[in-house]
């Protein structure tokens, strides 16, 4: 009984990725996947005369083996494309993220520049669908598993504490994220870090040997992290940057307390029925002004309607 293609029901939304479309990913992966074929099927082709002259058998030998490799190239990406459309694994597609990891990505990023398609559209795309196949792929977790990773740009650039080597020494004063982060760490049990860098995170990640990452960064940062970590799983939650990048940066508390939810096996309370934080409001309504100016003035300002959802792509 064949089994009917229809599309994942639980499709993540476009505005949490920069209005990326898993079909830029599908398609520059099924362009990367032909591509790497023809290259193989070239390096056959013009060696083939001078081959016969080793051995009447080695062009033979060497076709099969390119053929096969060619089949083995087409049968990932069909599975992974599946995978990716439909929400279920394909063809063993599971073992295909790891692939697409290492081989892919920097492979799709050259061929975006040469289609005129810039690196961060590639990587919110990208980071979309790692998202949404680490959500398919992964059952519930343990809350002892689970470490949410942070970027010390979320720390207020006016903090004297140093938090890379003790975030429990934050003072909790409500000027950044971290004081909410934290909270959600002691409400959920998970563990919580900063890094400063690849290298400290890497070190993080030996040291508390989670078996799922909920990783706070921009574009750049978690999609180098996802390969760095790879075979952990890695959910990319991305950051904001209203005063440009490493400096002061924000992020939606919503999107990460859902990451925790949904890999928890934890239901939302029915009083928590509230729509996504659009990108831009979490500061003003988490943290407080950080003009100076009080709260009465904030609070004067119209306050944002809600954002009508779109259909997830």
């Amino acid at each position: 009984m064949s089994m009917p293609i229809r599309k994942n029901p639980d499709s993540l939304p476009r505005e949490d990725y920069h209005g990326a479309r898993k079909r830029l990913f599908i398609g520059l992966v099924s362009l990367t996947s032909a591509a790497l074929c023809l290259v193989l099927l070239v390096g056959w082709i013009i060696p083939y005369i001078g081959l016969g002259n080793i051995h009447p058998l080695v062009p033979d030998i060497t076709g099969a083996l390119l053929v096969a490799c060619i089949a083995l190239i087409v049968w990932a990406t069909l599975g992974l494309v599946l995978h990716i459309y439909t929400g279920r694994p394909w063809f063993g597609s599971q073992r295909v993220r790891g692939v697409a990891v290492k081989l892919f990505l920097p492979l799709m990023e050259l061929l975006g520049r040469l289609l005129g398609i810039s690196r961060e559209e590639v990587r919110h795309s990208f980071i979309k669908v790692n998202n949404e196949l680490v959500r398919g792929e992964t059952g519930g977790f343990a809350p002892s598993d689970v470490l949410i990773l942070l970027p010390h740009c979320l720390q207020s650039s006016s903090c004297a504490v140093r938090l890379t080597y003790g975030v429990d020494h934050c003072k909790r004063c409500g000027q950044c994220p971290i004081e909410r982060l934290l909270a959600l760490r002691d409400r959920y049990g998970v563990k919580l870090a900063i890094a400063t860098g690849g290298t400290i995170a890497r070190r993080i990640v030996v040291k508390e040997r989670p078996r799922l990452i909920i990783a706070v960064a921009c574009e750049r940062d978690l999609a180098s992290g996802i390969q760095d970590t790879h075979p952990i799983p890695v959910y990319g939650v991305l950051n904001e940057r209203p005063n440009g990048p490493c400096l002061d940066t924000l992020v939606s508390l919503t999107n990460v307390e859902k990451a925790l939810r949904h890999f928890l096996n934890v239901l939302p309370p029915d009083s928590e029925d509230e729509p996504a934080a659009t990108p831009g409001a979490v500061a003003g309504a988490v943290f407080g002004p950080r003009d100076g100016k009080d709260a009465a003035a904030s609070a004067s300002a119209p306050a944002a309607s809600p954002a009508t959802p779109s259909e997830p792509q």
